[in-house]
Parts: C-alpha cells; sequence; structure tokens
C-alpha cells in the first residue's frame, strides 16, 4: 500500500499542469500570510504610537471610504478571468476595456464621497484624510493585470508586486513612527500602496511584452461586463456596508476615540479570520468526493468537519475570552486597556466563523450560492440595527455585540425559514434527517 501511494504521489508531483497550480497557490498563500504578519506586527506598532483618538480617526477615514469602494471595482474581478480563459484572442479588447470602466468608476465613486461629506458633519481635516485615501481608488484601474496574470495562471508575477508594496507600506510606516510624523503622513501611506502596486503591475505586465491595451475601449464589451456584473455590484455594496458600517456609527455616536479603541480589539480577531477559510479550501475537494459517493458519507464528513472547526473556535474564544485583558496590554499597551471588553464579546464571532467557511463551501457544492447574497443583507440589517440600539446604551461593546448579533441570527433565521439550512444545522448537531 505504501509502495502504492508512493508511485500516485510521484505521478501527481510529476504532471505539469499540477506543478503549475502549486507553483502559483504557493504563490498567494505566501502573500496573503506576509500581509497578515505584517498587518498584525506593524499595525500594532503603528496604532501603540498614534494612540487611541488617531488611531480611531485613520480608521474611521478608511471604514467611510471602503463603504462606496466596492462600487469603483464594478463587481469584474472573477467575470474578467472568467471571459479571458475562454476567449483569450480577445486580452486586449477586455483588459482596456475593464481598465476604462474601473477609471469611471473610480470617479463616480469619488462624486458619491464628495456628495457624502458634504452631508457628514465631519471636521476639516477628517474631511481631508478621506479625500486622500479615496484618491487611491483612481489606481484600482491596474487591477486588470491581476486579472490578466489570474487567467495566465501566473499570479507568481502578481505576488511579487504586492509583497514589493507591502515591504514599502511597512518600512515607510516604520519611518514615520522614528521620525514621530504627524497622522497625515500614514494617510499618505494608502494612496502611496495604491500607486506603488499599480505602477509595479503596469511594469510587470509590460514585461510580458504584450503590447499595449490601454487604447482599446469597446463600449459592446463594456455593456456585456457591466449586464454580467450587476449582481456582483449589488452583492459588493452589501459586503462593503456590512464591513464599514460600525465603524462610522461608532464614530458618529461616540467619537474616534472609541472607534480606535473598537479595531483594536477587533482587528485581532479578523485577523484570525483567515485560517478557517483556509481549511475550508483545503477540504473542500474531500466534501466534493464525498457527495458523489453518498449521501451518507458526505453528510458524515460535513458532520466531522463542522464539529472539529467550531470546537477549534470555541477554545480559542474561550482562552482569549479569559486572557482578553492581558493581550490587549501586551501589544498595545495600557491606552487601549478599555479594548479588553470589546475583545471579550467580539472574539465569539470566531466560531460562528469557523462554521460559515464549511457552511459557504457546502453552499457551492449544491450550487445554492445565490443564498449568500440575502444571508449577507440579512447580517448587515442586524448589524446596523443593533448599534443604533445597543452603542448608546452600551458604548463600544454594544457594537461587539451588534457585530455578533450579525453573525448569529442569520444563520437561526434561514435555519427556521430555508428547508436545506435546517438540515445543515441538523447535520452540524449530528441530528439524523
Amino acid at each position: 500500500m505504501i509502495e502504492r501511494l508512493r508511485i500516485l504521489f510521484g505521478e501527481v508531483v510529476a504532471h505539469q499542469g499540477f506543478r503549475k497550480y502549486l507553483a502559483n497557490t504557493s504563490w498567494l498563500f505566501a502573500e496573503q500570510i506576509l500581509r497578515i504578519i505584517a498587518g498584525l506586527l506593524v499595525g500594532i506598532y503603528v496604532a501603540r504610537y498614534l494612540g487611541p483618538d488617531k488611531f480611531g480617526l485613520f480608521n474611521y477615514a478608511v471604514a467611510f471610504v471602503a463603504m462606496f469602494a466596492s462600487v469603483a471595482k464594478l463587481g469584474l474581478d472573477g467575470i474578467l478571468v472568467r471571459d479571458m480563459v475562454n476567449a483569450p484572442e480577445r486580452r486586449d479588447v477586455y483588459l482596456g476595456t475593464a481598465f476604462w470602466l474601473k477609471f469611471m468608476g473610480a470617479v463616480f465613486t469619488g462624486a458619491g464621497i464628495a456628495v457624502a461629506l458634504a452631508i457628514a458633519e465631519n471636521d476639516p481635516t477628517t474631511n481631508l484624510y478621506i479625500g486622500i485615501i479615496a484618491s487611491g481608488l483612481i489606481f484600482q484601474s491596474f487591477e486588470v493585470v491581476d486579472f490578466y496574470f489570474q487567467s495566465r495562471v501566473l499570479s507568481k508575477y502578481v505576488s511579487i508586486c504586492k509583497i514589493s508594496q507591502l515591504l514599502l507600506s511597512s518600512l515607510l510606516k516604520l519611518y514615520f513612527v522614528a521620525i514621530n510624523a504627524d497622522l497625515f503622513w500614514f494617510v499618505l501611506v494608502g494612496v502611496i500602496d495604491q500607486a506603488s502596486l499599480a505602477a509595479a503591475l503596469a511594469y510587470a505586465y509590460s514585461k510580458q511584452k504584450k503590447g499595449t491595451f490601454y487604447t482599446r475601449f469597446n463600449k459592446t464589451v463594456a455593456t456585456e461586463l457591466l449586464r454580467s456584473a450587476k449582481p456582483l455590484i449589488i452583492a459588493g455594496v452589501i459586503v462593503s456596508v456590512y464591513s464599514s458600517i460600525d465603524r462610522v456609527i461608532i464614530k458618529e455616536l461616540l467619537g474616534v476615540r472609541d472607534v480606535g479603541l473598537y479595531v483594536a480589539a477587533s482587528g485581532l480577531v479578523n485577523a484570525l479570520y483567515f485560517l478557517p477559510y483556509l481549511i475550508a479550501n483545503s477540504f473542500f475537494p474531500a466534501i466534493l468526493n464525498a457527495k458523489q459517493q453518498s449521501e451518507e458519507v458526505y453528510k458524515r464528513r460535513l458532520s466531522l468537519l463542522y464539529k472539529y472547526s467550531i470546537s477549534f473556535g470555541f477554545l480559542v474564544s474561550l482562552f482569549v475570552t479569559v486572557f482578553a485583558a492581558p493581550i490587549i496590554s501586551l501589544l498595545y499597551g495600557q491606552r487601549f486597556a478599555d479594548s479588553s471588553g470589546v475583545l471579550q464579546i467580539y472574539i465569539w464571532n470566531f466560531p460562528l466563523i469557523c462554521f460559515s467557511a464549511f457552511f459557504g463551501k457546502w453552499l457551492l457544492a449544491e450550487n445554492m450560492h445565490n443564498l449568500l447574497p440575502r444571508f449577507t443583507f440579512v447580517a448587515v440589517v442586524v448589524n446596523v440595527t443593533g448599534c443604533f440600539l445597543l452603542i448608546p446604551l452600551l458604548s463600544i461593546t454594544g457594537a461587539a455585540l451588534a457585530a455578533l448579533s450579525s453573525q448569529l441570527i442569520p444563520v437561526v433565521w434561514f435555519g427556521l425559514t430555508n428547508k436545506s439550512m435546517n438540515k445543515q444545522l441538523k447535520c452540524m448537531f449530528k441530528i439524523n434527517y
């Protein structure tokens, strides 16, 4: 048996296609791990330097722009990759059209942010920071180069560009801390990030010697892309609002200092989210294989995956809840001591994320991913409603409870109203059905 496995493994590794996809995935994985590590280490160092007030103001400005940013993306990511794979001979037309669509989307988004700023009751400095961050949306047009490399399974080049950008960004932030720079310079780093990545992607594409695509805009193709992307644009807007609205509401109801305290705790938890999704992606082929074998094997494998992933999430949450205060003190210092209460509540999102990671794969396996926009919409409604009700009563711990409710209530809601979802919950708890 061992010899047969060795031979089989050797044949798989020797397969040229397998090696190509493995190398491509390895670069993507390495880039993501480095980004998470740098985000935690450098991000915490910068937060300690800025303190809750400036750190909160910075994150409020980022969140304000993020609520609009998905419009600039236009939901073209996966669609463009798909179309270039299916019709590689039309590469330049797709790239050129998508480039100018994204550019116009960024301009439209910038105008929308300007209108929102005219309505919002922000001071001139806050509006300046938001305007600087929003200006970086223009450089998102160069993301089309990323999509080209994805379609050719050449993500190595994009990963090198992003790692270079990450290194430059991290060094600049550390330098600004060393010279006691003002918050303005840390805000400016966000634009430098976007501009440097755009320049790196443009250079990487030029080295492919494929010519230029900037003049290849096609109205018919633009119409086709926008029609295909319409559901994704709507879904992107919902996700953007969901991921940013709590910081905006906290600022409006409490102030920027509370935003800083809240983000210090929630950022630590959000950094953990990649782990269950990474595990779910790894086990997705096993889920699909079990579905082909039999319904019983399929249910049993899903049940085990739910059981172990949620148990892991529960243990992590229990540990963080007990040691929240020393964790915050060690990482951020005493100025962020009030973040520990938020961390004790917000960490309980993690077991729910462990469930959601495999739940999303189940939806794909059952071709039911159309439920995701509705699921996210309910989460947004719960989160916004919870923030407005709980923040005035419980301050930032109310925002943490609202975030936790936005993860839990949609699961319960769809478990009660959707037959298939109800079966999944029973499968999770190993109830025969």
